[in-house]
């Protein structure tokens, strides 16, 4: 594509490479017209459509094994008889390195291409991917994919530090390189899983999820920091399935920590009991929590309610954040008073735009990127989507939803949007450097060593952190609340 380095392709929509013709068929061609049909547009695999949707695939390696295996009467077998389903797809809208993850964890070839109503857009190919260079960082998803130790996902884990530091140069877009950064800490916790299981037959029984929480729940981490985990498992697990439960919680915790990623101060982790319960456990706690907004009931709700199943039973999510949004709507006073616990996190932002810094300890004359910013933009963001009903996502993507039930204005989204990416990108970036430099990652910044164009911009992200301030204040009416 002209104008696009190899690096930068990655961090652009898979549409914008998707450009070959699909050839397909229905799900009722007979088998040997769909072969025709396969060597007349000379390629080695068709995609079956009903309803504009695609519902299958149909591959040269099927037809050989139909064959190889014998197979009676192939001319009168019809396509749904022997094409492969449910098909792996992909979004168009999607970065391409999303695709690369895809065909790398699931070993194939060929990914369906669907639009947001998920009608077939196109196909993409390995083929389609072989301009890019292998020794993109990109790749390192093939070596965490083959890891076999734990040792050798340590390793992973810092080589993954100097692909964000290499892939931050080439200026990608943010939301794609945080979604990146997301892919990478979801594919090593999950290898780190699978050797679990292999290497020490530890796994999580049948009925029970592994649950990310906080930022890592939103798909949101900048730097693997500290750990925020739960477990959940259905009620009618046995004694024995509790106890594998609890092996598992101490083994990923541990196991983690081994390969880089620090133990939560807190404690929410799933080696905690109080972070490990069955579904109607966390249900009830969670009702406490919305019920009697106390200060430890707010932080723990907080983290809680962007959890995420990053490995087990997917259906405990869909029923924990319907209980949720329940629970929610059914408590009049939580919305403002989680508000109002929002807006105490002002930014560090005075008259004239002059920043308010610290004035002691190892951070003095700095400012709390988190602390100043992104807390108030996620958590706020957060409350006004429960109150609508959305649970879950990016804040990138709960504002578009909200912008689309007109909660959210076009000025203010822009505000948010633009507040939202420059804050969390100046972190990732700070982040880098500290890690260059042999120093522990965090959050704050000295405005005093900043481009002008960089304290320019962090004045109009302050601004629109105070943006959403004053729209949490006036839809929960906080200056009416008492004090």
């Amino acid at each position: 594509m002209p104008g696009t380095s190899e690096d930068s392709f990655f961090f652009i929509p898979v549409e914008e490479v998707c450009h070959r013709p699909v050839v397909t068929c229905s799900p009722a061609h007979n088998l040997t017209d769909m072969a025709r049909l396969m060597k007349a547009h000379n390629i080695s695999g068709i995609v079956v459509v009903e309803d504009e949707k695609p519902v299958g695939i149909v591959s040269l390696r099927d037809l050989r094994n139909l064959i190889a295996d014998g197979t009676n009467a192939i001319s009168t077998l019809s396509v749904r008889d022997v094409m492969k389903f449910p098909l792996i797809t992909i979004h168009r809208s999607d970065y391409l390195f999303k695709a690369i993850f895809i065909m790398a964890k699931q070993n194939i070839h060929r990914l369906v291409v669907v639009d947001d109503m998920d009608r077939l857009s196109g196909v993409i190919t390995d083929t389609d991917l072989l301009r890019i260079q292998t020794r993109s960082p990109l790749y390192l998803v093939q070596e965490i994919e083959s890891a076999t130790t734990i040792e050798q996902l340590s390793h992973l884990g810092r080589k993954m530090t100097g692909m964000l530091q290499y892939a931050v140069k080439i200026n990608p877009d943010t939301q794609g390189l945080i979604h990146l950064i997301a892919h990478f800490n979801d594919a090593l916790t999950q290898r780190l899983i699978y050797i679990l299981d292999c290497t020490h037959n530890v796994r999580l029984p049948k009925g029970a999820a592994y649950l990310v929480l906080g930022s890592e729940g939103r798909q949101e981490q900048t730097l693997r920091t500290d750990q925020d985990s739960a477990i959940a498992y259905r009620d009618d697990l046995s004694a024995e399935d509790i106890e594998l439960v609890r092996v598992f919680a101490r083994h990923i915790v541990s196991a983690l920590e081994s390969v880089g990623v620090p133990l939560c101060p807190g404690n929410m982790m799933a080696n905690n009991p109080e972070w490990c319960h069955s579904i109607s456990d966390w249900k009830q706690l969670v009702e406490q929590w919305i019920s009697r907004p106390t200060t430890d009931s707010t932080v723990n709700f907080g983290v809680f309610q962007d959890m995420r199943v990053l490995h087990g039973d997917l259906s405990l999510e869909t029923e924990m954040r319907k209980h949720i949004v329940e629970c929610a709507k059914a408590t009049a006073i939580f919305f403002p008073s989680m508000a109002r616990n929002v807006v105490r996190f002002k930014p560090p932002i005075g008259m004239f735009g002059r920043f308010i810094v610290e004035k002691k300890g190892k951070d003095r004359g700095k400012l709390d990127l988190k602390k100043g910013g992104l807390f108030a933009l996620t958590r706020g963001i957060s409350l006004i989507a429960l109150e609508a009903g959305i649970v879950g996502g990016t804040t990138w993507e709960k504002l578009e939803k909200l912008h689309h039930l007109h909660l959210v204005s076009d000025r203010d989204l822009e505000t948010l949007q633009e507040s939202f990416t420059f804050l969390i990108k100046m972190r990732l970036e700070k982040q880098l450097i500290a890690v260059s430099s042999g120093k522990e990652p965090g959050n704050y910044v000295d405005p005093l060593v900043l481009r002008d164009w960089d304290r320019d911009q962090l004045r109009a992200a302050f601004r629109g952190v105070d943006t959403l301030l004053h729209i949490l204040k006036s839809r929960y009416q906080l200056d009416m609340m008492a004090r």
